[in-house]
Order: C-alpha cells, then sequence, then structure tokens
C-alpha cells in the first residue's frame, strides 16, 4: 500500500502509549490501537482532524507515502517482455 500511517513513530516520538493517544483525542479505542499498531489502517478524514488539531501537527506527521515494491514475479514478468 503506498501510504501507511505514522502513528506508531508519532507516538514514540512524543514517548505517549495508545491508551494516551485515545484518552487524549478521544477517538474509538478500536481505532486507536489500529492506528498505532498498523501502518497500513488509514484514518478516516474527520479522525485525521481531530489527531492534528488535538496536537497541533501536519497531516504529513502522521501519514507518509511509500514506494510500493515490485514482486519477485511482477521483476520476472518485466525481464521477459525486454
Amino acid at each position: 500500500m503506498p501510504i501507511q500511517n505514522r502513528v506508531k513513530s508519532f507516538l514514540e516520538a512524543r514517548d505517549l502509549s495508545a491508551y494516551q493517544f485515545i484518552k487524549d483525542t478521544g477517538i474509538a479505542p478500536a481505532t486507536g490501537y489500529k492506528l498505532a499498531k498498523k501502518s497500513s489502517y488509514l484514518p478516516s478524514v474527520r479522525v485525521l482532524e481531530v489527531i492534528c488539531d488535538t496536537y497541533k501537527v501536519q497531516p504529513s506527521e502522521l501519514l507518509e507515502w511509500v514506494e510500493e515494491q515490485k514482486s519477485l514475479m511482477d521483476m520476472e514478468q518485466d525481464d521477459e517482455n525486454v
């Protein structure tokens, strides 16, 4: 997935637990824990707004674009097409 959340590293940099994150923002516990544990889980726009408002940060501190890596099969197909 090209876009990932960076909430885990965001929390670590601020020495915050997932529990404190949920308490500070008021987001649903299930959402907060998923964001803190799974980089592939993306917040809704509303949740992103709440987090940014709470911590006074830009969305870029919470999300990042990551270049997708090609699988071995994709690379083999590319080689065959040359």
